[in-house]
């Protein structure tokens, strides 16, 4: 029969018996503590080191991989920056044939390559490749970055692409001018990266500094006298000119070069375009209402040569209008959500003029779009309002109410509104330029400029054409 003792009494026994034995009690309750934790740590610490080493190499690969892609992609920049800079000087300019060296540290080489196609006469595309070798004797690159490039002419004049009255030319963020000539009769303020001109295309810039006195009476506007109302052109950030600048009453040219300032005198105030108002308003020979002119969604309307449309007019959501000649529009126009304004192909090379005599402010947004016809001519939108009590008929308009009309809204562009050759002219008050794409002209007493990654001009006010090849599109290829 077995007799089984409780586990006290047995580990009791036990000592007991060990005791008897002549071995120390504790020594005996010790035996083989150790080793339990020594066979079941060391393999864990083992394991742990093995995978931290395993982790510590893939890191290491990882990382000198994505530096050498790192490599390629700078590379594949600095291939467009300069594809751009060489077809700004030579339009036919069809890249750089093989790959060209940009970077051999020893360790690692770097290359880029540039082919041009041509696909259309307003549009070609870029595709640059950059590729990292390591080491630099290799023959096959261990990294490679494509990216393709759309590129769009613009068409910019022989006078002025834009032209500010006393109000004068305000920009800001990365608003930016790279074609057409600029004539400021009043100031020039640029902050942060604003830019006019390009250093593979500086542009002539003239500042009249007309706008004294300060503040305005019944002589306003008026040349300012040297030291009076500061300087004409004030810089603030890393804007920058790239050009030749005359300004009056001008003394510091920093942050102006190709060549930079020229003349510190001379410039003579110039006149906004003219526009035959009266004969305009003569010609009408049908008139139409705001609700009939305007259209949504999938509609369409033709506004033909002539018209009167009164009150205000909307067009939107991917509505279309073909405009058949000039049009006088009593209120405001608001083209928003893909609206679009086409130009007739029987108007050819001549520009029509839309007319707007509303006191609230026309705006373009949202995609709004004016079409250009076949032979690229685009429409002339006119701003007639002003503060004074003979608006929207004034002949002239000077003194305080000028000073008080400059700085009010009539034409406003923003969210990729476009026209790339037509011209958004606020007579008496200011036409402001929000994120907006492509524009043939601005003309205003004040320009306003800003939050756009650039604002380009391709219409001149008074002829002449010259071509500026800008970015258009920027993706990453895979093939």
């Amino acid at each position: 029969m077995n007799t089984f003792l409780p586990y006290n009494l047995f580990k009791k026994s036990s000592a007991l018996k060990a005791t008897a034995a002549g071995k120390p009690r504790s020594r005996v309750l010790q035996s083989g503590s150790a080793l339990f934790p020594f066979v079941v740590v060391v393999p864990f610490l083992i394991l742990i080191a093995t995978y931290f080493m395993d982790l510590a190499a893939s890191s290491f690969k990882l990382a000198r991989k994505d530096q050498v892609h790192t490599y390629a992609q700078f590379t594949t920049d600095a291939g467009i920056d300069y594809a751009m800079e060489k077809i700004n000087l030579d339009g036919n300019w069809a890249g750089t044939g093989s790959e060209l060296e940009l970077q051999n540290d020893g360790q690692v080489r770097t290359t880029y390559q540039v082919t041009v196609t041509i696909n259309n006469p307003e549009s070609k595309t870029l595709t640059a490749i950059g590729r990292s070798y390591r080491p630099v004797s290799a023959t096959t690159p261990e990294a490679s970055v494509t990216i393709k490039v759309d590129l769009r002419a613009i068409t910019s004049g022989g006078t002025f692409s834009l032209i500010s009255g006393v109000g004068g030319l305000s920009m800001q963020n990365s608003a930016k001018i790279v074609g057409g000539d600029v004539l400021v009769n009043g100031k020039i303020d640029l902050k942060n990266s604003a830019q006019i001109g390009l250093t593979t295309n500086p542009l002539n810039v003239s500042v009249a500094h007309q706008n004294c006195p300060v503040p305005a009476d019944a002589t306003y506007p008026r040349l300012c006298a040297s030291g009076e109302n500061g300087q004409p052109i004030s810089f603030q950030n890393s804007a920058r000119i790239y050009g030749d600048v005359k300004a009056n009453n001008q003394t510091n040219g920093a942050s102006m070069s190709n060549p930079g300032l020229t003349a510190s005198s001379g410039v003579l105030p110039g006149s906004l375009p003219p526009h035959d108002r009266a004969a305009q308003k003569a010609a009408i020979t049908s008139t139409i209402t705001g609700a009939a002119a305007s259209c949504s969604g999938s509609q369409t309307r033709t506004w033909n040569a002539n018209t009167k449309i009164t009150g205000n007019v909307t067009v939107q959501n991917s509505c279309t209008v073909t405009v058949n000649g000039d049009v006088w529009i009593t209120g405001s126009l608001d083209i928003k959500n893909s609206g679009r304004l086409i130009v007739s192909n029987a108007l050819g090379t001549t520009r029509a003029n839309v007319m707007i005599d509303g006191s609230g402010v026309s705006q373009f947004q949202n995609s709004a779009t004016i079409v250009s016809n076949s032979s690229n001519t685009g429409l002339q939108f006119i701003a007639y309002w002003s503060a004074a009590s003979c608006s929207p008929d004034c002949s002239d308009v000077t003194g305080v109410d000028l000073y008080n009309s400059r700085g009010t809204n009539t034409l406003i562009l923003k969210n990729s509104a476009s026209g790339p050759q037509s011209i958004f002219y606020a007579r008496w008050s200011k036409v402001e330029v929000e994120n907006s794409g492509n524009i043939g002209a601005l003309v205003g007493q004040t320009v306003d400029l800003k939050n756009s990654g650039t604002i380009t001009f391709g219409t001149s006010v008074t002829g002449g054409t010259s071509t500026t090849w800008i970015i258009d599109g920027y993706r990453r290829s895979f093939n």
